[in-house]
Order: C-alpha cells, then sequence, then structure tokens
C-alpha cells in the first residue's frame, strides 16, 4: 500500500513522543467507541472528503481542520484512509495512511521484559496490546514457562518466546472469566504441552472445558520458581492473583492507576457485594503484601505511563498512593465503586459465554468481537 505506516511503527512513534496527527475517518460513533489516542486527534468522516471532492474543496476543507503535519488517516480497514491521505497529498500536505486501519491497530502486540532484581531471577516478559490495554505474561524459569492471562488473537506467540528463552510452556493460566477479550487458554494448551489453569470458582461460573481449578493458596512450579493462587473476589467472584517472589500479577483487581469494576458477573444488581468483596482483597489480601511487592496489572489506559524501568509495573506502595479508591472507607468504596461505572465492554456477555467454553465463534469472529477498549476499570 502506497504511503502506508504499518500500526506497529505508529506505536513506535508514538512511544517516542514524535509529533503526528491522526485523521480519523471513521463516523462519529465509532470514534467514540473507540479510538487510537494521539496527542492530535481530528474526526471527520470519509463522507465529507469525498463531498469536498467532488465539489473541488479539499483544500478548502484541510484548511478548515487545521492539521498538524505529519497526518496519519484511519480508518476500520484502511481502504477509505487511503483515499483521503492521497486526496491531502494532492494538495502538499505531508500524509499517510494507516495500513490495515484499526484491525491493524488491534493486531498490534508487543513484549518487554520486566527488570528482576538478580540475575538468577525468573525471566518475565509483560505483553501490551495498545489498542485495548490487555497485559499477559509470560514467566520462564530454567526449562519451564508459563502464561498469565493469553489472548487468542496471539495464542501462537507465547511458545514461541517461551522457546526463545530454552524452556517449554508448562501452564497457561487464566487469572478469571475474562469479559473484555477472548482467552486463548485452550488454543495454548491445545497447541502445546501446557495445562490449562483456572480458578475453581469457573465452575461455579458454567466452565464447560476441562481444566486444572485451583483454590487459593494451590502452588503452581515452574522450574526453579513458584507461583502462588490468591484468592481475590471483587472483580469476579472466582478472580484468582498469582504472586511469585516479589511480583504480583494483580490481573483485573488492582491497575497502577485503578480497581476493576465489580459488576461484569452479576449485573448491576449483584455489583454492590462484588464491591463489598472487593475493599476486602484490597484490604486484607493485596496492601497487607510488602510494600515493595511489583504490581504487574491486567491492564492499563491509553494515557497510563510507562515506569522508569520502560514497563507497566510499580511498587505496591507507590500503586496505593497513587489509587484514591484505596484511602476510601467501606461504605464509601462500595458506594463510589459500584455506583459510577463506565460503559462495559462491548459483546461482553458474548465474550464470557466464549471464554467458558458454552460458545464457540471462528478465529476471524472472535477478533471482531473483541474490538474496542477494555472498559474494566473504575479510577
Amino acid at each position: 500500500m502506497e504511503d502506508a505506516l504499518s500500526a506497529r511503527e505508529l506505536y513506535d512513534r508514538l512511544q517516542r513522543g514524535e509529533s503526528v496527527t491522526v485523521l480519523d475517518v471513521r463516523n462519529r460513533d465509532e470514534y467514540e467507541t473507540w479510538h487510537i489516542d494521539a496527542e492530535n486527534t481530528v474526526q471527520t468522516p470519509y463522507a465529507e472528503f469525498m463531498s469536498a471532492k467532488v465539489k473541488d474543496e479539499i483544500s478548502d476543507l484541510a484548511e478548515s481542520l487545521d492539521l498538524e503535519e505529519p497526518v496519519l488517516a484511519v480508518c476500520p480497514r484502511g481502504e477509505a484512509s487511503e483515499q483521503v491521505a492521497a486526496m491531502l497529498r494532492e494538495t502538499g500536505i505531508d500524509a499517510r495512511n494507516l495500513a490495515d486501519g484499526m484491525n491493524g491497530w488491534a493486531r498490534v502486540y508487543v513484549a518487554r521484559e520486566l527488570p528482576t532484581e538478580s540475575e538468577d531471577a525468573e525471566t518475565v516478559l509483560q505483553y501490551e496490546r495498545p489498542s485495548s490495554g490487555c497485559l499477559s505474561y509470560l514467566v520462564v524459569s530454567d526449562n519451564e514457562a508459563a502464561v498469565i492471562d493469553p489472548l487468542r488473537a496471539f495464542a501462537d506467540r507465547y511458545a514461541e518466546d517461551a522457546r526463545e528463552f530454552g524452556a517449554e510452556l508448562k501452564y497457561a493460566i487464566d487469572t478469571h472469566v475474562h469479559a473484555d477479550h477472548v482467552s486463548g487458554l485452550r488454543e495454548v494448551a491445545d497447541a502445546t504441552d501446557a495445562e490449562a489453569i483456572l480458578s475453581e470458582g469457573a465452575r461455579n461460573r458454567g466452565l464447560s472445558f476441562d481444566a486444572k481449578l485451583v483454590e487459593d493458596g494451590d502452588e503452581l512450579a515452574v522450574g526453579e520458581e513458584t507461583l502462588t493462587a490468591i484468592h481475590a473476589p471483587g472483580h469476579t467472584s472466582e478472580m484468582t492473583l498469582f504472586r511469585a517472589e516479589n511480583t504480583l500479577f494483580s490481573a483485573d483487581t488492582l491497575f497502577l492507576d485503578g480497581i476493576g469494576r465489580p459488576d461484569l458477573e452479576a449485573g448491576s444488581d449483584g455489583a454492590s457485594e462484588l464491591a463489598d468483596d472487593l475493599y476486602d482483597t484490597l484490604h486484607e489480601r493485596v496492601l497487607t503484601l510488602s510494600d515493595e511487592t511489583l504490581v504487574a496489572p491486567g491492564h492499563v489506559h491509553a494515557k497510563t505511563p510507562l515506569t522508569e524501568g520502560g514497563s507497566f509495573t510499580a511498587p505496591l506502595a507507590t500503586v496505593s498512593e497513587s489509587v484514591s479508591l484505596l484511602s476510601l472507607d467501606r461504605d464509601e468504596f462500595v458506594e463510589r465503586v459500584a455506583g459510577d461505572l463506565p460503559p462495559r465492554p462491548a459483546n461482553y456477555e458474548d465474550i464470557v459465554a466464549v471464554n467458558l467454553g458454552t460458545e464457540s465463534v471462528e478465529e476471524e469472529a472472535a477478533f471482531e468481537l473483541e474490538l474496542g477498549p477494555n472498559n474494566c476499570a473504575v479510577q
């Protein structure tokens, strides 16, 4: 595709802080539901550009938009935006197209290695999906590895990365029944010798496929490392965190700047009860860990900055100061967390059914189901 920029190239530019105006030519409702969060973003529908072209007014439209160069045009699949970018170049504007559009953006998956205290410590890769803020983890010790919260869209990635470290996948772990993305748990297990792991509570959610079910305090040996299960109800009833040495994989319980919402399992009617459980989980199970515990969350949002070490992690002491909800008393916490919720993730009920195994979808349909923001946090 002529004069196109790949989604990964865009991600790298944004991470470097380079200036670019993202011109989103989708309809307004599509843009407001989900878009690329760049410093400079302009939304103008493709139809306006086509109308301006018919009237020979592309230059006038471009001038009215006051576009700061360079400009990157974006649409769902990179087709309409390619035409818009070409129109703008004809007027002398430095404009390019985002190859494969938002679908391409949804396929960006970046891995970074977490800092370790010593050379003998386990290796942990943190995977980021910028389009949704989903984070997954690969824990490698000796010749064994475990993946935590794998995504179906990237199921083939984890075993390949483990082998680069001379390890084979032993476990594929889901911390809970996800509502914002289609899990890769079964795909990873089916393609490798990895054992699928879920919380015992997933059975009560309606789990309909075979997996090893763990309870609070159970341990999973990965090489010389041990992953310890911590039952942490709140975001969901079966939520289970995992701790490895000084790292807490906090999933959708505690983020770097927020906490997990309590309504995706039981709806608004059951949100208060789960919010009450979440208060106990945070104050009795998480905040009682050492201040130096490294919090490795399950999600970030577009404005969450990378830390100095170049990852989305932070010491528990830092997180506890950053998340103001943690300072509320129980009643205030429950009222705030259960009563002021963002829109739910798109297609979340269908995604939950797929992740429980009660429904099945083909790969492309699964990818389409999860497009958009995760909306799993309360801040």
